[in-house]
């Protein structure tokens, strides 16, 4: 394995990843297909559970996160068939039906499982449900979703105010409100409509930017009653819902896509397919950004899968210059920054990103993390309290990096140093299964070895 540009090394439950740019140069060519969404995998599993009849997922992604999902509904009594790519059949209970569990109830690592779950279980009246996460989940801020909870009649109890987990819900019957969110966030304004689904009229949230929009798409696709309003970036759903179970397709990840395409575009002589990727509106800000910065993609194949847009990406080798990063397009983007940070680096000039500190509390800081690990591998980056003035240019030179169990950490991390001299050795490479179970195989499969 001494030429392998790319190396697994496992000791007991840790692994390694050794990246090691050949002296000849390396380009990176071939077809790939990335997971499937994690936004909509969870999603599809959570209201597949909570509808009536029976919910067929194809394509979810075999990740630890929408994992966590499945055996927190199964707890509840929802049930759902072996995890797998094919098919998943979920046999819903219907809405108000979740059973109160005997145990608490473990998110692992996933802020989306609980977050949303949240919303569920605060409206379930009359019953109890304890939730936790690892050591990372337990230090991320539950208070954006708490609080609105609260304002709808919630009683949730936790550490540091009620807003950090282990959580405690006491359901009740919760009151319809309109709630003007401070963040541009998916995450709370799913949870606020997952929690109005059980109200007695008209649940609004109010954005100050547009967020990704899964929930209103599959919430509507399973019956819910929804209105959109793009003029003021408002929805409403109004309660009580019924929810039939669906056929979901869930399409490729845009966020796991994010890593080819800056390899492809930073990598001399790449060009990479990557084949049935969601490319809805409200997730393709890394797109623009990369076409701001001069990479070189095109969208073929444009076709909808089950009210998703979908197509296959192509990325060709190009010279990236800086550009600004900021604004409404950031939450758009939020789960991209570390692999643009990279795309930053091979560029010319100083790349800005800006109103982004909602990365500080993450799986990890991300704004500090990705400072550090590129600085140690000679790159030129500066902290800002919301995000990173990144100088482009200064060659990589391989060292010892971390992920801190951060799996888009790692992700970034192996394809920076696809273009840093020597080797590069990633600790804590195993984050990437969160999300990306695969990544290996397929940066090996790219970089032209076999498995």
């Amino acid at each position: 394995m001494s030429d392998a540009v790319v190396t697994l090394k496992t000791t007991g439950d840790q692994q390694c990843l050794l990246v090691r740019k050949p002296f000849e140069g390396l380009s990176l060519t071939g077809r790939i297909r990335v997971p499937g969404d994690k936004s909509i995998s969870h999603r599809a599993l959570m209201l597949g559970a909570i509808a009536s009849g029976e919910t067929q997922i194809q394509g979810l992604l075999l990740g630890e996160d929408p994992r966590s999902t499945a055996a927190c509904f199964q707890a509840m009594g929802a049930e759902i068939s072996q995890l797998n790519t094919e098919l998943v059949t979920v046999q819903g209970i219907g809405l108000g039906q979740l059973q109160e569990p005997n145990d608490i109830l473990n998110a692992g690592n996933s802020g989306t499982t609980l977050r949303l779950m949240l919303g569920l279980l605060a409206s379930h009246q009359g019953r109890f449900f304890t939730v936790t996460g690892d050591s990372s989940l337990r230090s991320r801020p539950m208070s954006r979703v708490v609080n609105p909870l609260q304002q709808m009649g919630a009683q949730i109890w936790g550490r540091k105010n009620n807003s950090l987990a282990p959580l405690a819900i006491q359901g009740q019957q919760l009151k319809p409100i309109h709630y003007h969110s401070p963040i541009a966030s998916a995450q709370v304004k799913s949870c606020i409509l997952l929690a109005g689904l059980m109200t007695e009229g008209q649940t609004t949230v109010t954005e100050p930017a547009l967020s990704r929009d899964h929930s209103e798409r599959m919430l509507k696709a399973f019956g819910a009653e929804l209105s959109i309003d793009p003029e003021t970036n408002s929805v409403t759903v109004t309660g009580p819902a019924k929810l039939k179970g669906q056929t979901v397709i869930v399409p490729g990840d845009i966020s796991s896509a994010a890593f080819w395409l800056v390899a492809g575009a930073i990598v001399p002589g790449s060009e990479l397919l990557i084949e049935n990727v969601g490319v809805n509106p409200t997730r393709t800000g890394v797109l623009e950004v990369l076409e701001m910065m001069g990479a070189d993609i095109s969208l073929e194949n444009q076709r909808e899968v089950a009210g998703e847009p979908v197509a296959d990406l192509r990325v060709r080798h190009s010279q990236l210059k800086a550009c600004q990063i900021a604004g409404d397009v950031i939450p758009r983007l939020i789960d991209e920054i570390p692999i643009l940070a990279v795309a930053a680096v091979f560029a010319s000039g100083t790349t800005v990103i800006r109103d982004a500190e909602e990365l500080r509390v993450k799986e990890s800081d991300r704004i500090a993390v990705m400072a550090s690990e590129l600085n140690r591998m000679g790159a030129k980056v500066s902290e800002l309290p919301d995000g990173l003035e990144i100088t482009g240019g200064t060659p990589l030179v391989g060292t010892e990096v971390d992920s801190y169990t951060d799996h888009r950490i790692a992700m970034s991390l192996a394809i920076a140093a696809l273009n840093a001299t020597g080797t590069t050795t990633i600790n804590r490479a195993e984050a990437a299964a969160v999300s990306y179970p695969d990544f290996t195989p397929t940066l090996q499969q790219i970089c032209g070895q076999t498995a």
